[in-house]
């Protein structure tokens, strides 16, 4: 089966997420690196590719010169990746998207919930792929949990916990520091911190894994570290449309936990855990029952887990791995295949319309609100 041609914005040398996408794309012969803007520094963007092996007629300055590079090409791209600071988001996607090509972007899809509308309606009338980079939801363990809620194994569900909290913004060095300062800074991360940074991770997780989806929340937001405009700690209670009843803890000043991405999923017949830093394991427990641990690569999990998995059992699959799979399920798709639970952009839509309403419910002292876009209410 031949490559698909796949180019990259942002991402550069030195990026946090650019190594992972790029690991992940090629991670299964799916994709060739064949076009990039990946810095905002033209020249250190261009040699950069040009050293990944992208062709120097194919090694842009900027995605606005990619884009009319590519669009007329008769080879033109299959999929162009997203990975810029978040006020770049909805002006490339929506530029892709227009000019045909099928995107994956980085979260948040976009600053504001109009922006995620338009890009919903875009990628309908074109009918071309965008897809969020959720991709703690392609763990092979997290499908397998989705899969045991869609089996009835915990009966209904009634309670959800997750939790996004580290500790490594905790020193308030924002300022020096490239990686931290944009994060707080209104202007490139917009009207949320920490909540639309790692809080939509956990939310989405939820989601995804009991397979419904945030009606209403209520949230408390703090700044803890004096200097910061945008919330680094927030704790949203919400209620989604099925019933069930969510909690969600989210914090950058967490000292001692260090990526601290965790699930708990309560249901009538039991329960279970699935934590990032131990992503092999599900701890299950049946009502009445001993807790046990699901572990994978072993014997009897879903088609899902084991499509997704790719060494043997007790052997660890970490975050890149994970992005690998929103590649595999995106060439699938790309080839005419809905292989998948794919993260869409409806998806990306939910996620800033919560975080909208959590910083809405935040200034109104908790107060309860609808968390749906306006086009999913009904």
């Amino acid at each position: 089966m031949n490559r698909l041609t796949w180019g990259m914005i942002g991402g550069g040398e030195g990026s946090q997420i650019g190594p992972a996408h790029r690991l992940g794309a090629m991670a299964d012969g799916n994709f060739t690196l064949t076009a990039g803007a990946l810095d905002v520094d033209a020249a250190k963007g261009k040699a950069y590719a040009e050293r990944l092996g992208v062709a120097s007629d194919r090694a842009y300055g900027n995605w606005q010169e990619m884009l009319e590079g590519e669009k007329g090409r008769a080879d033109k791209l299959d999929l162009v990746t997203v990975a810029t600071p978040n006020n770049t988001h909805f002006e490339i996607t929506k530029a892709f998207l227009e000019a045909g090509f099928h995107v994956l972007c980085e979260k948040p899809m976009t600053m504001t919930v109009e922006e995620g509308e338009e890009i919903v309606r875009i990628a309908e009338a074109t009918g071309k792929i965008c897809a969020v980079n959720y991709c703690y939801s392609a763990y092979p363990m997290v499908r397998e949990m989705r899969e045991m809620v869609r089996r009835g194994d915990l009966g209904k569900i009634r309670t959800v916990v997750t939790n996004f909290s580290h500790g490594h913004h905790a020193t308030g060095d924002d300022a020096d520091n490239p990686r931290v300062r944009w994060r707080y800074d209104p202007k490139m991360a917009g009207v949320s911190g920490q909540m639309a940074d790692c809080g939509i991770h956990a939310l989405h997780l939820a989601s995804f894994i009991t397979g419904d989806e945030v009606r209403t929340l209520s949230a408390d937001f703090a700044s803890t570290v004096s200097a910061r405009v945008l919330e680094d700690d927030a704790m949203v209670n919400f209620r989604m449309e099925g019933g069930t009843v969510g909690r969600l803890w989210s914090s950058t000043i967490a000292i001692g936990r260090m990526h601290g991405l965790d699930i708990q999923v309560f249901g009538e017949l039991g329960g279970m855990r699935w934590a990032s830093e131990q992503p092999n394991q599900i701890h299950y427990t049946r009502l009445n029952g001993r807790t046990e641990i699901i572990e994978k690569g072993e014997a009897g999990l879903s088609d899902e887990a084991g499509r997704l998995s790719r060494v043997a059992i007790a052997h660890p699959e970490g975050f890149p791995l994970a992005v690998a799979n929103i590649y595999v399920d995106l060439a699938a798709r790309i080839r005419g295949a809905a292989a998948g639970d794919l993260p869409l952009a409806v998806d990306g839509l939910r996620s800033m319309a919560a975080v909208y309403a959590a910083v809405d419910s935040a200034s109104k002292d908790g107060a309860w609100v609808d968390a749906r876009p306006p086009s999913l209410r009904g």
